[in-house]
């Protein structure tokens, strides 16, 4: 294994499973000639997987199952976000399925971008779709304040139950909850104060 390749994918292993990548993450600091070759030898090797054109993940592996896990749609997103250098907001649909709140299996997430339409198939099974729109949160700092405001809007201010806030505290990380709490003030008042019972310290 090459220098810059050992290189890449240390740097791939320190975000850990489930973070998807394109080169041009990496080119700031290792030439886009090598880092191409580096990520091409990886697939091979079956350090990372390759989901799209252009789109590698380091893949989630379920012991129970035997298999490599779907990919991180969150992950995918922001990693193309990143090479684009789109701002992104994610649906209220989508957002409910990523946070537990939908019972439909997706084989389609929307998210709302600053770039133009575009359309990626994932691992050929799952649709990853941007739609150009006026962004209206897109002042949240954190990808999780922006995932919980788009599903409690997606949901309603008249079904929010205690369910509802138990699914999603269970799909974020406690050490985030200060962040959300900080994010989000801005926000609408039953929005935030939903917010609140989300991110109380147990």
């Amino acid at each position: 294994m090459s220098s810059i390749e050992k290189k890449v994918l240390y740097k791939i292993q320190g975000y850990g499973r489930g973070y998807a990548f394109s080169s041009s993450d990496f080119i700031k600091q290792f030439p886009s000639d090598s880092v191409d070759k580096a990520l091409s030898l990886l697939v091979a090797k079956k350090k990372i997987r390759r989901i799209a054109r252009g789109l590698y993940d380091y893949p989630k592996y379920s012991e129970l199952l035997a298999q490599e896990l779907s990919p991180d749609i969150e992950q995918v997103a922001y990693a193309l976000a990143r090479k684009f250098n789109w701002k992104i907001e994610i649906s209220g649909n989508s957002a409910l399925n990523i946070l537990g709140l939908s019972t439909q299996i997706p084989g389609r997430y929307l998210y709302l971008s600053s770039g133009p339409n575009r359309t990626y198939t994932l691992c050929n099974q799952i649709t990853l779709e941007f739609k150009k729109a006026a962004l209206k949160n897109i002042g949240f700092k954190y990808k999780e304040s922006s995932l919980i405001v788009q599903a409690l809007k997606e949901l309603g201010k008249e079904n929010i139950n205690q369910e509802i806030i138990d699914t999603i505290r269970k799909n974020i990380d406690e050490k985030m909850y200060k962040k959300i709490l900080d994010d989000t003030k801005v926000t609408i008042t039953w929005i935030y104060e939903t917010i609140k019972q989300i991110c109380k310290e147990s």
